[in-house]
Formats: structure tokens, C-alpha cells, sequence
């Protein structure tokens, strides 16, 4: 079955993605920290939010171009949840984020 998203749609469920990897990604890390049963509630949210976004996605976008914009979204909001939980990160990783995103920027132009 083929299916037909507008730009804005495609570019809505890009980031709901992004932010359900990021949600799972914060989920691991709860659960790292011993908060197992929310943990792997908030882990469950993200990834069923991944999956179904990803398989509509997939559909209509080159796997290249999907999987770099989310990966770099993903990066941006993964580092600010480090940050804000007071992880921060090193100079060495802020330019490995920066080289994620102009990568991004690279592949979507």
C-alpha cells in the first residue's frame, strides 16, 4: 500500500521519531539509574512511537536521507536532556554533535 504525505507531514513525523529515539534513550537511562518500571514504560512509549513513524516514513523517504535527519534531530535533544540533567558533555563530544548535524545539513541540501 502506497501512501502520500505532504511535506509538513513528512517533516511532523521526522521529528515525532527523533523524539521518541530520544524518549527511549532517556527511558535507558532511568532504567540505568535504577528506575526500572518507569523506565521501561517511558523505553516502550519511545520505541512504539520509532517503529510505526519509522515504517510511514520509509515509505515515501530514501532511507539515507531519513536516518541522517533523524540521527541528527535525535543528537540535538539527546545532548540537551544531558545537559539539563547536569551530564553535560566535552568539548570533544560537542564537536562530534556539530559534525552530526553539519552532516545533516550536508545530506538535506
Amino acid at each position: 500500500m502506497q501512501i502520500a504525505l505532504s511535506p509538513a507531514h513528512a517533516v511532523l513525523l521526522t521529528l515525532t521519531v527523533a523524539v521518541g529515539y530520544a524518549v527511549a534513550t532517556i527511558g535507558m537511562k532511568l532504567v540505568s539509574d535504577h528506575v526500572a518500571g518507569p523506565g521501561a514504560a517511558v523505553l516502550a512509549v519511545g520505541l512504539v512511537a520509532v517503529v510505526v513513524g519509522e515504517i510511514v516514513l520509509m515509505r515515501t523517504t530514501p532511507l539515507s536521507v531519513l536516518y541522517v535527519t533523524i540521527i541528527g534531530v535525535e543528537t540535538v535533544l539527546v545532548l540537551a536532556y544531558a545537559i539539563w540533567i547536569g551530564e553535560g558533555f566535552s568539548m570533544r563530544q560537542a564537536m562530534g554533535g556539530l559534525m552530526v548535524l553539519a552532516g545533516l545539513a550536508i545530506v538535506s541540501h
